[in-house]
């Protein structure tokens, strides 16, 4: 067995799961909810097998290095991550039609590293050569996958408040009767964000002490670190605002996807397009 044949077995059950959320949604039946679920979790298994065949794989190259050192290995991993987010979510408010908004991020991002990345296993750079990248990567990428929740619930928020805005006191039925309430959808946004903006903070610390431990310096304005701040600040922000001035509903679902916009522009933006320190991402 080797690692491409799980993260194909991921790629599958995550293009399956996002399908039968949206057929729960459609159906209204709680066995297909279930069965998504069930699906999900089956999906976040196989990817973390995939990973962990990668790593060995690695080892068995002679190269000592987790499996997180280029841009292939980020989105396998990004992927992994919104999963484990978005199923811890699920566990404590069993809101099944939000795997329909989070469960496409998770999608999209194995099939681009499936069919548009390259696979191949390398040596890690030597500014690469450090627990440091574990560390950083991983906290990162969990506050990323966090944000990507959030940014599913408020895509839903803002569709949901529309529809009953225009509805009245009219009961809201069909697709939309199966969301979440408005409070429940903006009490996970606020909750995904108070996951990821610490675990963010900690990514941009540890990066910090990588970057001193690589090049001497623990910041140097390269482009990923000032998109890191940049994306920090409009979490602080956010959170600022719903502790001080009590924003909580539509403007705040406006941030949140805002805020995963900088998110992704950071992690992909800045390493395709912007050159700098952190360019070897993008190989």
């Amino acid at each position: 067995m080797t690692s491409s044949l799980f993260f194909n077995l991921t790629t599958g059950a995550y293009f399956i799961a996002m399908v039968v959320f949206i057929v729960y949604i459609a159906s209204k039946s709680d066995n297909i909810g279930f069965a998504a679920t069930v699906i999900s979790w089956l999906g976040l298994a196989a990817n973390t097998i995939a990973i962990g065949l990668r790593w060995r794989e690695a080892y068995a190259m002679g190269f000592e290095q987790a499996p997180l050192s280029n841009l292939y290995e980020s989105v396998v991993f990004f992927a992994w991550s919104i999963l484990l987010i978005y199923l811890l979510f699920d566990l404590k408010y069993k809101q099944r039609a939000v795997g329909a908004f989070v469960i496409p991020f998770a999608f999209a991002g194995m099939i681009w590293a499936q069919w548009g990345l390259d696979a191949t296993i390398s040596p890690l750079v030597p500014a690469l050569q450090s627990n440091w990248l574990t560390y950083h990567v991983i906290t990162c990428f969990i506050g990323y996958a966090a944000f990507a929740v959030a940014c599913g619930v408020s895509i839903m928020y803002l569709i949901k408040i529309g529809k009953e805005e225009a509805a009245g006191n009219n009961p809201i039925g069909g697709i939309l009767g199966m969301f979440p309430s408005t409070k429940i959808l903006d009490d996970i946004n606020y909750k995904a964000i108070m996951v990821g903006f610490p675990m963010l903070t900690l990514g941009i610390v540890t990066g910090a002490a990588w970057a001193n431990y690589a090049w001497g310096t623990y910041w140097s304005w390269d482009p990923k670190e000032t998109w890191s701040l940049i994306v920090w600040f409009i979490y602080a922000a956010f959170l600022h605002a719903r502790f001080t001035r009590g924003w909580v509903g539509r403007r705040a679902a406006w941030l949140s996807i805002f805020g995963f916009a900088a998110t992704i522009f950071c992690y992909l933006g800045v390493n395709l397009v912007l050159s700098g320190l952190h360019s070897y991402g993008g190989s």
